[in-house]
């Protein structure tokens, strides 16, 4: 499957705003997608889609900061950038502390949203890089025997083969073969990164 183009979503009741956020992206080269309203955000929001969303923080309906609360109650990864007003700082502070990437004061100067987005969309990638990390190493481990799966266990904690085999009451080479099955089945090429991927899923 080929990789989706990040897109920069932006929300703001502003339309003058949204046009002028539309033609600063496409002088970049960046695809961008406008919405009137945190709703009409919602109903178009696909979570697989990359990028990074620029939210104004005060809108009628529903405000910035209850999109982001809906987005955080989704589970959704999307880095926020908010863009804020003059009297909007503890509001902004709020945000941040419910996961906000960053924030603008308004009027702020075109350089430094767009580098505050490039950084969002590097971001945004590496958390998808490692959710999907997640997910594979999740499928691998649904792979595995319940006796692999204990081998597993005792394998991260650092124990020796026989050490195993005494705690399971089986022959050594009964679990090197298990070990050797467990390698195989995590994709993992040592102990460490077998201990890695354990960590990685805690």
């Amino acid at each position: 499957m080929k990789p989706r183009n990040p897109i920069i979503m932006v929300v703001d009741d502003d339309a003058g705003v949204r046009n002028a956020m539309r033609s600063l992206l496409k002088s970049v080269g960046l695809e961008s997608a406008q919405y009137a309203s945190a709703q009409e955000f919602l109903a178009a929001y696909q979570p697989g889609q990359p990028g990074c969303l620029v939210l104004d923080i005060r809108m009628p309906g529903m405000s910035g900061l209850e999109l982001q609360q809906q987005l955080n109650l989704r589970g959704a990864v999307i880095p926020v950038i908010f863009m804020t007003g003059h009297g909007d700082i503890p509001m902004a502070v709020e945000a941040m502390q419910h996961g906000a990437f960053d924030f603008l004061q308004k009027p702020f100067r075109d350089q430094d949203l767009l580098d505050r987005i490039q950084r969002a969309i590097v971001k945004d990638a590496e958390l998808r890089k490692s959710l999907g990390e997640h997910a594979r190493i999740k499928e691998h481990l649904e792979t595995l025997t319940p006796r692999e799966r204990e081998v597993l266990d005792l394998m991260t904690q650092g124990k020796q083969n026989k050490v195993i085999a005494q705690d399971l009451g089986v022959s050594p080479r009964t679990v090197e073969i298990h070990r050797a099955r467990v390698m195989e089945k995590m994709s993992a090429q040592s102990v460490a990164e077998l201990v890695r991927m354990m960590l990685d899923l805690r």
